[in-house]
């Protein structure tokens, strides 16, 4: 995304009442069938079938499997009339096997397939982008009357659905997609938030003209910085236009496996932790049954939530955590940590916490095994428990041991103990972090630190702790660094938007709890780590965890990816399927992964077809897009450079475009 200035105050604090804590948006409540979105509903779970719609025996099958899932709202696309036709037969098949959840029916392009849906299904999704407009990466200037025009032309196609719509009592999602937003719309407001979000109110202002207002909104891409900016704005442009519709949360080709995942956090988990959001869809590119367990893992903490008051600190903060529409990094200190620089503009750092027994010898080689993966990666900072003499000489023992890699890893105490014991420390670590010690003792503490040339790890249970330690840290003219850790965990998000507003320049470590479950951890930490990220807080993160040493970094790099604060590895951007989709995409999207894989920092997107393929490749290096059964496209960025490329050459033609491009390099 574009950097920006910051907004005022006022400004940045619109789209929710207050961004340091937790209240869920108020919406009116639609009704989907017999299921309400919104209001005091919780948030409800969706998913879409990948079978060929006109298919009915297959996508019969595969709703009842994503319905015993837990799906409460199945989609399925309707790219004709005949496979709108096709929907109702499926109703049938699942109402006569005792099934009475909804079905929506996704169109692009067809109006006509649009009404004859609207027939058999609760709710139809259209896509602003592609409804009655076009994408054709054309350039063209529009004069305000002829733009007048072309609202008035939409509103004459529109409004017969709206009408049935109304008439039979069917609910209407307006989903404004990165990828298709319509030429007419790109060369107005560009390639923006904005510009998804000016297109989706362009058809809500017919629904109201029309008094017709059964509508729900969703703002997907693929990169979630840019679906996290888009719902904040539209949240902020309803309330001021007074409206209350419910929002449908998704990041559109996320992708699959752990990456999917993670992606899917950071974007819906964020708005989720902001109050925004009454419906979820998970875009994997897995079977769509497998989604459900996530959209469930994902809403678990916001099911049920008490809304809290605002918070009183927060009027008057010292400077703004962040931009909440467009990304900026906020801006911090920057210092040296034994052979790494953190805060400022250096990368964001990795901590890593060694498990009490580690070996010197087991450290290196898991830290060996990960780089290898990364394709190489900066130094990070391995963290050690000390609470006794015991754990303070096993730390000594692997600093010494590994002294020779002073160059690639820095050494960091946390020490819950005396001061005695802190001080002991500090002859060992590049850095010391002495959880909450007495006012008297912690000016000793940092006198011993500055005489040894040490940064200090502030750690507290809130914001307003961590805030005057830093203070303390700082008027002793100690580099620091500042954490939280404990308190309530589920308002942890917002302590950090706190501490970052609140605080001085200091750099942020972000730490991630530990979590019940494996799943739990990687989308809580996700959403933790990924959704500050996003807010632009954020120079230093650590998974607060029992878990190996290669697959701790490995799961924080993968976070790092997915909010795209570091690169370590090639990425992905794959579609979830749908019956509109030319091959298989997971065996496509793992064969292509097989060959494609090491090249780091290179983005790669896999499209079924080309409904939202160029335009969220917008920021992909290469694209591999259904266009024909058979055949692929070969994009580079936005532009198709080789057309109807057989099935069977489309990976070596991807390759040899990569190698054209300069891109490649041979595996090791």
């Amino acid at each position: 995304m574009v950097e920006t200035p910051l907004k005022p105050a006022a400004a940045l604090l619109k789209y929710v009442p207050d961004v340091f804590s937790y209240r869920r948006r108020k919406t009116r409540v639609v009704m989907v069938g017999g299921v309400g979105v919104g209001g005091e509903n919780p948030v409800r779970l969706q998913s879409m079938t990948t079978t060929d719609t006109a298919d009915v025996e297959a996508t019969f099958r595969q709703s009842v499997r994503m319905i015993e899932a837990g799906c409460e709202i199945v989609r399925i696309t309707a790219p004709t009339v005949e496979d709108a036709r096709a929907i109702g037969k499926v109703k049938e098949r699942l109402v006569k096997a005792g099934f009475d959840q909804p079905l929506v029916a996704d169109i692009h392009f067809n109006p006509a397939a649009a009404a004859e849906a609207a027939e058999f299904c609760e709710k139809v999704r259209i896509n602003p982008g592609n409804f009655v407009d076009t994408k054709r990466f054309a350039a063209k200037e529009y004069t305000d009357a002829a733009y007048a025009a072309e609202i008035e032309r939409i509103e004459e196609r529109f409004t017969p659905l709206v009408s049935k719509l109304k008439r039979l009592k069917r609910a209407c999602r307006i989903g404004a997609n990165h990828g298709s937003l319509s030429d007419r719309i790109m060369n107005r407001y560009g390639d923006s938030a904005l510009g998804m979000v000016e297109s989706a109110l362009e058809f809500a202002r017919i629904a109201e003209k029309n008094d017709y207002r059964d509508l729900v909104f969703s703002m997907k891409a693929s990169n979630p910085k840019v679906m996290i900016a888009a719902y904040r704005l539209l949240a902020a442009r309803m309330r001021e236009l007074g409206m209350d519709y419910p929002l449908h949360l998704g990041v559109t080709e996320a992708g699959d496996g752990e990456d999917g995942r993670i992606k899917s956090a950071i974007g819906m988990g964020s708005l989720l932790e902001d109050g925004l959001g009454d419906t979820v869809r998970v875009s994997l590119t897995e079977d769509p049954e497998f989604e459900i367990p996530v959209c469930r893992a994902l809403v678990k903490p916001f099911n049920g939530r008490a809304g809290e008051p605002p918070r009183e600190e927060a009027k008057k903060p010292k400077h703004h955590c962040a931009d909440f529409y467009a990304y900026r990094r906020r801006a911090s200190d920057q210092f040296s940590v034994g052979p790494i620089s953190v805060g400022g503009p250096h990368a964001v750092r990795a901590f890593l916490r060694a498990a009490p027994s580690v070996t010197a010898e087991r450290l290196l080689a898991g830290y060996e095994a990960q780089l290898k993966k990364a394709q190489g990666a900066d130094p990070e900072v391995v963290e050690f428990a000390v609470a006794d003499e015991a754990s303070l000489s096993r730390f000594r023992s692997v600093r010494e041991a590994l002294r020779a890699q002073t160059s690639r890893l820095a050494f960091s105490a946390r020490v819950e103990g005396p001061l005695g014991l802190a001080l002991e420390a500090a002859k060992t670590a590049d850095l010391v972090c002495w959880a909450e010690p007495s006012d008297r003792e912690y000016a000793v503490f940092l006198d011993a630190l500055k005489s040894r040339g040490l940064s200090n790890l502030v750690e507290a249970g809130d914001a307003g702790a961590a805030v005057k330690y830093e203070a303390s840290s700082r008027y002793k003219e100690v580099h620091t660094l500042v954490s939280l850790r404990g308190g309530d965990a589920s308002k942890l998000l917002q302590e950090y938007r706190l501490l970052a507003a609140c605080g001085a320049s200091s750099p942020v470590l972000i730490r991630a709890p530990r979590q019940a479950t494996p799943e739990e951890q990687v989308l809580r930490s996700a959403t933790l780590v990924g959704g500050l990220l996003c807010d632009g807080v954020g120079d230093a993160v650590l998974v607060d965890a029992d878990l190996p040493f290669e697959r701790g970094l490995e799961l924080l790099y993968n976070i790092l990816q997915g909010a795209g604060a570091r690169i370590t590895k090639t990425e992905f951007v794959s579609c979830p399927s749908c019956g509109r989709t030319l091959f298989d995409l997971q065996t496509t999207t793992e064969r292509i992964k097989r060959r494609t894989g090491h090249l780091k920092g290179v983005k790669i997107a896999i499209m079924g077809c080309i409904v939202n393929g160029p335009g969220e490749m917008a920021d992909a290096d290469f694209g591999y897009v259904g266009g024909a059964p058979g055949l692929i496209n070969l994009y580079v960025g936005k532009e198709c450079v080789r057309k109807g490329v057989p099935m069977d050459d489309g990976d070596d033609a991807l390759v040899e475009l990569i190698k054209k491009h300069g891109r490649w390099v041979e595996p090791a």
